[in-house]
């Protein structure tokens, strides 16, 4: 019988005190308090919660050593899970390979074995899924905000415009020849013109290179469905 430890901070949250330390020394106060002598840890470090454990680099490293008694211990729920869906998946399948798996919001015991902390995981599994959810949406409203003022987010550069400087400066700037040659092109596809005749006629009269899937791209950015 084995014990791991795992840890996972992305870029974003490395300043938020889920720092790499403090969530291995949360892990191995657990374990001591399991009569642990030793912890064998895996670290992805500014790696997104977005995908599941065993595809992350360490995670994959972890996952494929977990065998039956092993007991793998974790600081946070979402420090391991990408959404409530994934936690209780993986939840059933390490408890019915014999792993148990400790968290730190319940470190008495393996979630995977007491009735009780399998309740409240389920709950915690949920919160950790709104959270993420939140942290998108903030990050989103403050690029959205970002552009509004001028700014530029990150993503794709909408046609017509070109980034000037870098990271929190990073500015979006506007040139006059694309942003005539973007009118021209919803005029001519909502008066029927097909897109590699319109994609012509807007390079030949703004001096602008324009593809047939620019013009597509376009179409679909001035008519959303």
């Amino acid at each position: 019988m084995a014990t791991y430890g795992y840890v996972r901070v992305s870029t974003i949250e490395q300043g938020n005190g889920t720092s790499p330390a403090d969530q291995e020394r949360k892990i191995r106060g657990i374990a001591m308090m399991h009569g642990a002598e030793h912890v064998e840890m895996f670290a992805d470090i500014g790696v997104s919660g977005s995908s599941e454990i065993d595809q992350r680099p360490e995670g994959a490293k972890l996952v494929a050593k977990l065998q039956k008694g092993d007991v793998l211990i974790v600081a946070k729920l979402d420090r391991a899970f990408r959404d409530a869906c994934d936690a209780q998946v993986r939840l059933k399948a390490w408890k019915k390979a014999g792993i148990d798996l400790i968290l730190g919001e319940f470190p008495n015991e393996p979630v995977t074995t007491n009735g009780i902390s399998k309740t409240f995981f389920g709950i915690l599994a949920e919160f950790a899924e709104l959270e993420r959810t939140r942290i998108l949406e903030r990050t989103n409203d403050g690029r959205k905000a970002k552009r509004a003022a001028g700014g530029y987010g990150g993503g794709l550069v909408p046609f017509g415009h070109s980034v000037d400087g870098h990271g929190k400066e990073a500015k979006l700037v506007a040139d006059p020849k694309a942003i005539a040659a973007r009118a021209t092109i919803v005029e001519c596809r909502a008066a029927g013109m097909s897109l590699r005749a319109t994609a012509e006629l807007a390079a030949q009269k703004h001096g602008v290179a324009v593809s047939y899937e620019t013009v597509r791209k376009i179409e679909r950015e001035a008519n959303p469905a």
